[in-house]
């Protein structure tokens, strides 16, 4: 739209001054050599503009046929260029690809074409990365420090190349120097804060902590609890040899991250020290409504020195209060009572608990229980049992790694704040383990299993193989004991005919005469010789069924037999 304007303008400029020539006619007389050129101002202003136009169309021809050298020498370098810029492209997909051949051919394609292309380095260095030609790969991130668009692209990649050989002093250098060329860079303020970290030099790693945040290469929340890891790990540090600034650093690490729970517990306890108990009981429940944990249970309850077991007692009745519901209140509470001896009080806290199954600390707590209230030893080992075999407590877990104490790094992959405490993941592929029904063992009034006569039955054994026996007397009635089961010294074997089975008697049996059986030969694998001996007295066998057991293969009841099983002596 505008170019029409523009082109509507300048017809009616040159419509607007033909006009006025015309208005205005008069004549124009040339002399020159000799001739005399007379014509009229439109004439002669037309024959002008064609001059101008004529004199401007021969400049370009010779304009155009002197341009031509540089002309095909433009073009040339043109298509070269972008033979070069394909050849990275290509390359570049090639190494997403993981295609080092490819790469590689790609590779002296750019080089050939635009060898002082920033692009062409990068492509060279990520080939020999690709094919793990080391080497190449440092001489060509070398080569980018020659340049300033590229210096800090070097410097990347020779501190990826350093930390891939191991030399760290190395690659801190070249974190440093990108650092200091670059202030804003994200993956050089890190590396430094993992460089101070590992090295326990807190100090620098919070100033490295602070320039991220003024950076905004990390949130404000992520800062500060970096800071409180941070100081807290110096308090810890500092506790032994400066306990005044290892106080001051906890105190402002408790204040930045109130859940942080090492801070909590080892401000509270360096107050309790010092003799501040109201300061350190005040901190200490503030941590406890945040995140309860053991620490802070321990440090609240040993906070006034020279307390009693009620004593005791009674501030772990005040810190369970805090947060009721959770597993640690009721941890901290039944210990405290086992210590003070209130023993019932003990399992009652602990039933609740035990009801969806007890962990590890919880089966601790009952082997301690039943010993401190009973002496059983029976008891105990049962708990003990039941602990190698309980759900896992909560713990600090790190990359993989479980810690009965809290570090600021991970000793795995060097991460700052790294530990958190909840309860270790379970082993791949090992199955769920089913609940201890725990709770009736909280019950002392439990009544032991007591044998009835209903179930007991009399066996009577049949004859022995042997020679003829002599002639029996009868022999005196047996009597119903409950005594356990006698496992024959020989091997019973079964007779060579099908037997009946054995019923269970659902009354009270009466005796039963012991008749003489006459004695067969059996035959029997053993070459042992045959004894003469009396055939054994009545046995009698404890057998405890239950009172709606039909006996054996689900037959109908039947009276009491005797048993088909014959003992060999």
């Amino acid at each position: 739209m505008v170019r029409v304007l523009v082109y509507l303008a300048v017809f009616a400029c040159l419509a607007f001054g033909a006009v006025w020539l015309a208005d205005r006619p008069g004549e124009v007389s040339v002399l020159w050599q000799g001739y005399r050129i007379e014509t009229s101002v439109a004439i002669a202003a037309v024959g002008v503009v064609a001059l101008a136009f004529l004199v401007l169309l021969i400049w370009a021809v010779l304009r155009f046929v002197f341009g031509l050298p540089s002309a095909f020498s433009l073009s040339s370098r043109a298509r070269r260029r972008a033979r070069g810029f394909e050849a990275v492209s290509r390359g570049m997909v090639a190494i997403g690809a993981g295609d080092p051949v490819a790469a590689g051919r790609y590779t002296g394609e750019a080089r050939r074409f635009v060898p002082n292309e920033p692009l062409t380095l990068l492509l060279e260095a990520q080939t020999a990365q690709l094919s793990g030609d080391r080497g190449q790969a440092e001489a060509a991130f070398k080569a980018m420090l020659d340049k300033p668009e590229t210096r800090v692209l070097g410097l990347r990649g020779l501190f990826v190349e350093a930390k891939r050989r191991g030399d760290m002093t190395a690659a801190r250098a070249f974190a440093d120097d990108a650092v200091r060329r670059s202030p804003s860079l994200a993956w050089a303020n890190d590396a430094l804060l993992d460089f101070h970290t590992n090295a326990g030099d807190w100090q620098a790693a919070r100033t490295a902590v602070e320039r991220r945040a003024a950076l905004r290469l990390a949130d404000k929340a992520e800062a500060r609890r970096q800071r409180a890891v941070l100081l807290a790990a110096e308090a810890l540090q500092a506790r032994d040899s400066e306990p005044e600034k290892a106080l001051a650093a906890a105190l402002e690490a408790v204040k930045l991250a109130p859940s942080l729970t090492p801070a909590a517990a080892l401000a509270g306890r360096m107050l309790a020290e010092r003799g501040d108990v109201r300061k350190a009981s005040k901190l200490l429940e503030a941590a406890w409504k945040e995140a309860p944990h053991p620490d802070i249970a321990a440090a609240y309850l040993d906070a006034r020195p020279g307390d009693s077991a009620l004593d005791r007692l009674n501030r772990a009745t005040t810190l369970s209060k805090l947060r009721p519901a959770d597993p640690e209140s009721v941890l901290a509470l039944a210990g405290a009572a086992i210590q003070a001896r209130e023993f019932p009080k003990a399992r009652e806290n602990l039933k609740p608990l035990l009801a969806g199954g007890a962990s590890v600390r919880a089966c601790l707590l009952m082997a301690e229980l039943e010993e401190a209230e009973h002496g059983a030893d029976g008891r105990v080992r049962e708990w003990l049992a039941r602990a190698t075999r309980a759900p896992r407590d909560a713990a600090w877990v790190a990359d993989g790694l479980v810690s009965d104490h809290w570090m600021p790094v991970s000793p795995i992959t060097g991460r700052l704040d790294a530990f958190v405490w909840t309860v270790p993941p379970a082993t791949l592929g090992s199955r769920t383990q089913a609940i201890d029904d725990v709770l009736f063992d909280l019950d002392d009034s439990t009544k032991l299993i007591e044998i009835k006569p209903e179930s007991v039955t009399t066996i009577e054994p049949a004859a022995v193989a042997a020679p003829p026996a002599p002639k029996e007397e009868p022999k005196p009635e047996p009597t119903v004991t409950a005594a356990p089961a006698v496992q024959p010294k020989e091997e019973l074997k079964p007779a060579s005919e099908p037997l009946p089975p054995v019923q269970m008697a659902a009354e009270p049996v009466k005796p039963v005469d012991a008749k003489p059986v006459e004695s067969k030969p059996v035959e029997t694998k053993s070459a042992a010789p045959a004894r003469e001996s009396a055939p054994p007295k009545p046995v009698i066998f404890p057998v405890s069924h239950a009172p709606d057991d039909p006996g054996p293969d689900d037959e109908p009841p039947q009276e009491p037999k005797k048993s088909g099983f014959r003992l060999f002596g």
